[in-house]
């Protein structure tokens, strides 16, 4: 139960009867309407602060809330009647203040959620779009005419393929020609995606699944592993009308299981990813009862999907989507993830131990950057967060980041916003273009203390610290002296914490998206990104602090960017 003091609840229910009587009298029919159109008139209710931070942060789905006054009385009221409230004086230990304010503890709990709640990148590009649409931005439609449907003010995204994910804000005092303060990131993690045809002979009493390894998934740590299941599943109804639905089973489905050293070959053999980390997923051993038995027999048709898949599976997936007639799946894309549920470790809860921490870490962070960036009436500039597939296997389909999804978008967006005073074209493009700013954002090494002589020297970044500056000295990345001054003033302004990273001379750099993305559009970049322990390991560790830290950092960039870019002309 909520207990509030008598004091409150009375200048509460005050305050609820104002801003009743002040809907009911904008509802009311007004002298004006009867000469003009009163939808042209019409102004989105505002969110307030504090109901932005519910959002934001989750505080929804907390046990337990403290709000200061303020806070509390800007709240609508059927948000907080299910939360056990703690009001007080201190706005620094105000739940909704401390969202706002991008305190980095306030963080470190809704990513821990959504690590466990969108395992697959289809869940996670959900998540987003969810999160927006509580928050009132609109979604452009890629096959549908933006004309008109932009303005001064507005909040938008955009997706591809349901698996990358554009959103943006337009500033109230944006003009065409005007620029983007961009970050973009990717929500792709290594995975082991199942076959075309998963449907394997059983072995020995087992029954096995058919998968193959997205990027540099099934290593060593994929081994007796908690393995489930999730993705997308393409559905054609009774009507003939098909969509896409999304799935995830809460337990654990598939092990991939060592050799026990006994065996003198090593307890993963020779590493074979095609014979020796095939998945088992149940027991049939039927074979043993009877010399007759069949095997089980497909579910659906001769020719038809469902007939390729293992039937038990065919039945776990219909089950979970309420479907009954197995030939409405007309394929999937599923994937086997770690069910392990992201946590907080250490003496004192520094650590987060999670799967996909890459990159899931810095995009979310970013996301969370822009959901709680500043509106205000002088804002020139749009802030962009754009979130790409396919990452991991080098961006080259079209919801990667080489396709043209991000300057499509732009240009898109460009041209709607200039409506019929600005005459659009490559002017307007290349001014747009010439004074924007993109970072790049992906996890980068944080020094581990066991193999420190790897790191090169000043460049090992820590945890629960800030931001990490990434630099490569044969372009692998995009920084260079005036990208690298830019974020300095930025983390100034911001009161952020600035890393460096760079590898040594004897290891291999890996890539980001940055490069790519500079290089099309022609616009400065620079690439920064949290640190994080075990990159490429099914179980990564990163600091509790380092998502609140990350988005304290892309908001500041988001808010920062128009001052520290005028600052140059």
């Amino acid at each position: 139960m909520t207990r509030h003091t008598s004091d409150f609840l009375r200048q509460r229910s005050s305050n609820l009867s104002l801003r009743g009587l002040a809907t009911a009298n904008a509802s009311s029919p007004s002298r004006l309407s009867s000469f003009v159109n009163p939808s042209e008139f019409e102004k989105e209710p505002v969110m307030s602060d504090a109901e932005k931070a519910f959002v934001v942060g989750d505080l929804a789905r907390r046990a337990s809330l403290t709000l200061c006054d303020s806070c509390y009385r800007d709240i609508p009221e059927h948000l907080t009647n299910a939360l056990v409230l703690r009001l007080t004086d201190d706005r620094s230990s105000c739940s909704s203040c401390n969202v706002m304010s991008t305190k980095p503890e306030a963080f470190t709990e809704p990513f821990c959620k959504f690590l466990q709640e969108n395992p697959t990148v289809f869940h996670a590009v959900g998540y987003f779009k969810d999160k927006m649409a509580s928050l009132g931005y609109k979604e452009l439609p890629a096959r549908y005419d933006w004309s008109g449907k932009l303005e001064a003010g507005g909040k938008y995204f955009v997706t591809r393929n349901g698996t990358s994910i554009i959103a943006f804000t337009v500033g109230k005092a944006y003009k065409p020609g005007n620029g983007v303060a961009m970050i973009a990131g990717h929500i792709d993690a290594l995975t082991a995606r199942l076959k075309p045809v998963s449907n394997k002979p059983t072995k020995a009493g087992y029954l096995q699944l058919g998968v193959a390894p997205y990027a540099g998934a099934l290593n060593e740590t994929w081994w007796d592993r908690d393995l489930s299941i999730g993705g997308r599943v393409i559905v054609r109804d009774e009507s003939g009308k098909t969509s896409s639905k999304l799935v995830q089973l809460d337990w654990p489905i598939a092990r991939i299981p060592t050799l026990a050293p006994h065996f003198g070959v090593g307890m993963m053999g020779s590493m074979n990813k095609e014979t020796e980390t095939v998945p088992i997923i149940g027991l049939d051993n039927s074979d043993i009862s009877s010399s007759n038995v069949k095997p089980l027999e497909p579910l659906g048709p001769t020719g038809s999907f469902a007939a390729t898949q293992p039937p038990k599976l065919v039945q776990l997936i219909s089950k979970e989507l309420g479907i009954k007639d197995y030939s409405q799946i007309v394929n999937w894309e599923l994937e086997l993830f770690d069910l392990q549920p992201a946590t907080v470790g250490g003496m004192d809860k520094e650590f987060i131990f999670a799967g996909r921490i890459d990159d899931k870490l810095c995009s979310w962070a970013a996301f969370q950057g822009l959901l709680a960036s500043e509106t205000n009436e002088d804002d020139g500039v749009i802030k962009l967060v754009a979130l790409f597939d396919d990452e991991e296997i080098g961006s080259l389909l079209r919801q990667g980041a080489r396709g043209n999804f991000l300057p499509s978008t732009i240009e898109r967006a460009v041209e709607a916003l200039c409506g019929e005073n600005k005459t659009f074209g490559p002017g307007i493009v290349g001014q747009t273009y010439a004074r924007s700013f993109l970072v790049s954002a992906d996890v980068t090494h944080a020094a581990n203390p066991n193999f420190l002589s790897r790191y090169l020297d000043d460049h090992a970044p820590r945890l629960n610290v800030g931001i990490c500056l990434a630099a490569d000295s044969n372009g692998h990345m995009t920084t260079d002296s005036v990208s690298t001054a830019v974020l300095s003033r930025v983390c100034e302004l911001s009161d952020c914490t600035l890393q460096v990273f760079q590898i040594r001379n004897d290891s291999r750099s890996g890539g980001t998206v940055g490069p790519m993305l500079s290089s099309v559009m022609g616009v400065k970049a620079a690439d920064a990104g949290m640190a994080q322990l075990s990159m490429h390991s099914i179980r990564a560790t990163c600091g509790s602090l380092d998502p609140g830290l990350g988005a304290k950092f892309f908001k500041g960039f988001l808010d920062k960017w128009e001052k520290v870019d005028a600052e140059w002309q």
